[in-house]
């Protein structure tokens, strides 16, 4: 292995991230201009139906009262994605999925988390103008998207994107390009801009010709275990870019924003000691901000 002082740190991280992680239901983040009166908004429906790791009643908990408090109507999708299932839906958000034989296992093999019909319904109904946020953390996520992303020419690494400068977070600045400029990140009215978003050891994805990068890993190397979290000294890895946490593209008549980690959109408490994981934590002050304005993008017509 190219550094073996990067499986030292992440003893460290595993020991807080693979904890028990519950919703911090106390978190509130301030929005004096929603973007809707509250209920008037579009249906966001969250995905609950394939085994996700985040769900509107657990641990993206947050995710949906930040979107509530904006005017968005939030639904617990708990059904197969069909034509009919998705019809009501505007902005659809899938969180982790997982198929049912990685829900107690996370090694390899990961299937996907859809079948193929399935992912053709999606792929059409974005085609005719929906709303897909997809969002795959480190491995098995990755794995478990990689046959939907890829329906949309994106690629994720069903691995874990680790930072060279052994950090067990992210930062992504507009300073040094790492947060890209684009109306995300300027906002779409004044005091909507965002300079600094954090992510948590996630995934790593490459982006087809077309779409807009947000989010570029700098500094990173993606290890591929066969066990989440079971590094040796063989297991294998990649590097090189350019490769991404976050980006955006319009497809057909809709637009989609592909994600490689998820407690950056959730505020939860992890471990014996509950620490702060998420929106939450301190130095992700913006993140929720950065939530309001991927979804006002996916939003706009």
């Amino acid at each position: 292995m190219k550094n073996t002082l990067l499986f030292s740190m992440l003893s460290l991280i595993c020991t807080v991230v693979t904890g028990q992680q519950v919703a911090d239901s106390s978190f509130s983040s301030p929005n004096p201009r929603p973007r809707y009166a509250l209920t008037a908004g579009p249906v966001v429906t969250i995905d609950a139906a394939h085994g996700n790791f985040h769900t509107l009643d657990g641990r993206y908990y947050a995710f949906g009262k930040v979107l509530q408090e904006d005017g968005y109507v939030l639904h617990s999708g708990n059904g197969r994605f069909t034509p009919e299932t998705l019809k009501e839906t505007k902005i659809l958000v899938i969180s982790n999925p997982l198929h049912p034989s990685n829900l107690d296992s996370w090694e390899l093999p990961t299937p996907s988390a859809f079948s193929a019909d399935e992912i053709e319904a999606v792929k059409a109904w974005v085609s005719e103008g929906g709303r897909l946020f997809l969002i795959a953390d480190h491995m098995p996520f990755a794995g478990a998207a990689h046959d939907l992303a890829k329906a949309f020419g994106f690629e994720y690494i069903n691995g874990f994107a680790m930072d060279d400068r052994h950090r067990s977070s992210e930062r992504f600045f507009r300073g040094n390009g790492s947060l890209r400029a684009h109306s995300i990140t300027q906002g779409l009215l004044a005091g909507e801009s965002v300079d600094t978003v954090v992510s948590f050891t996630g995934s790593a994805f490459r982006i087809p010709s077309g779409a807009e990068p947000i989010m570029e890993l700098q500094h990173y190397t993606v290890l591929c275990p066969k066990v989440a979290w079971e590094f040796e000294e063989d297991t294998p890895w990649e590097t090189g870019g350019p490769l991404y946490q976050g980006a955006v593209m319009e497809f057909g008549k809709g637009r989609l924003a592909m994600f490689g980690e998820a407690a950056m959109f959730s505020a939860q408490l992890a471990g014996p000691r509950r620490q702060p994981a998420g929106m939450n934590t301190p130095e992700a002050k913006e993140n929720s901000q950065f939530l309001r304005n991927i979804v006002h993008w996916l939003d706009q017509e």
